[in-house]
């Protein structure tokens, strides 16, 4: 199920609306396609990240993904748990597998982004 409150990328990142701070993860199908996830290379509070531009790295036992910012911004918060725990991206994926915390540089950049719609429109051509 595709969480209808969300925004999405064509690389299968998800991002929460509003404006400020938004919270960024990878998408159900994408931790499916991944398998089970060992390892996440996350950027310091503090970080500059770009929109379409890697930010991070998660490893699975398949293979290794980088991770692409949304939106470009700062770097506020980073989930720490998954330090310990890498596997909450593959059992909430949208709850306590968020990966970062972003302020967002442009508000308006959050308009070109995929609705539940679109998004299982693309997962579908997968």
């Amino acid at each position: 199920m595709i969480p209808e409150e969300l925004r999405y990328t064509d690389k299968h990142e998800w991002i929460t609306t509003g404006s400020g701070t938004v919270r960024v993860g990878i998408t159900d199908f994408a931790q499916d396609a991944l398998g089970d996830i060992v390892y996440v290379d996350l950027p310091e509070a503090g970080a500059a990240v770009t929109a379409g531009e890697p930010f991070g790295e998660v490893e699975s036992t398949k293979s290794a993904s980088e991770i692409y910012a949304p939106v470009g911004g700062t770097v506020v918060a980073r989930n720490d748990q998954l330090g310990d725990a890498p596997e909450l991206i593959n059992s909430d994926p949208y709850g306590a597998g968020w990966l970062i915390e972003i302020e967002v540089a442009d508000p308006a950049a959050l308009t070109g982004l995929l609705d539940a719609t679109a998004y299982a429109a693309l997962t579908e051509q997968s």
